[in-house]
């Protein structure tokens, strides 16, 4: 039998008074898979990833990761998932050491482990010589790869990230891409939500467009050019599924 999936969106709706933020949306991402979820800003993207934490509530449907349900079990929840929102907030005046520290504690992480672990990310995110600094000065791509780092930390199975590389140099974007592939290739699973298309195409395993709130499109990436006639590129097809009055 294939192993359970580790990500899960039931017909997950979303209700804000008569605005429809999502519509019976249903996802399932697989362990060591990378996930791309793609669509226009307002689609509903960050209101799927804040429902997968804990942080919103679904008006219908069911949201789970690793059998847990979302709503009802969002403490134990975040023991087993590292997020990385589009623009991490920290308090400003710790230094980056003190940041990973207060976050490995509230994880319950072993120091020595805790040590370690800050040690190999933060050189492989390229940030040691800022962890000095306070967080308050870094620059908006230090915060992101400072957020990658926390969302890392405790070593989580399932890692979902909001434009992880949303103002981040060429070189910090390949580490970042670098760092999500080698994570998966361990059996784990990742949701990447991005508008980066190139890097969806390249790094994403399958995708899943939404527009509207709605499910307009699934499958490897291959797959969705062939299906809108094979020479197109994915950004022609992400255009002609998220067009207004596209069917």
């Amino acid at each position: 039998m294939p192993p359970p999936n580790w990500i899960e969106l039931d017909h997950v709706s979303k209700q804000y008074g008569q605005f429809p933020a999502l519509a019976d949306l249903s996802l399932a991402v697989a362990p060591g898979e990378v996930f791309g979820f793609l669509g226009p800003n307002g689609a509903g993207k960050t209101t799927t990833l804040r429902i997968l934490m804990g942080m919103l509530v679904p008006t219908s449907g069911h949201a789970r990761i690793r059998g847990l349900d979302c709503t009802r079990k969002r403490v134990e929840l975040k023991r087993q998932v590292g997020y990385l929102p589009d623009a991490p907030a920290f308090f400003d005046y710790l230094t980056g050491w003190e940041l990973i520290r207060f976050v490995g504690q509230m994880h319950g992480m072993d120091r020595e482990l805790l040590a370690q672990r800050a040690q190999v990310l933060m050189m492989e995110l390229d940030i040691r010589d800022a962890a000095d600094e306070f967080v308050t000065n870094y620059s908006l791509g230090m915060k992101k790869k400072m957020g990658l780092a926390l969302a890392l930390l405790h070593d989580p199975e399932v890692l979902i990230l909001d434009e992880p590389t949303s103002g981040l140099d060429p070189r910090a974007t390949h580490q970042v891409q670098e760092l999500i592939r080698n994570y998966a290739s361990s059996g784990r699973s990742v949701l990447l939500s991005t508008h980066v298309l190139d890097m969806a195409e390249r790094q994403c395993d399958r995708l899943a467009i939404i527009d509207r709130g709605r499910l307009v499109a699934e499958g490897r990436p291959l797959d969705l050019r062939e299906r809108a006639g094979g020479d197109r590129s994915l950004e022609e097809v992400f255009l002609a599924l998220t067009r207004r009055g596209s069917p």
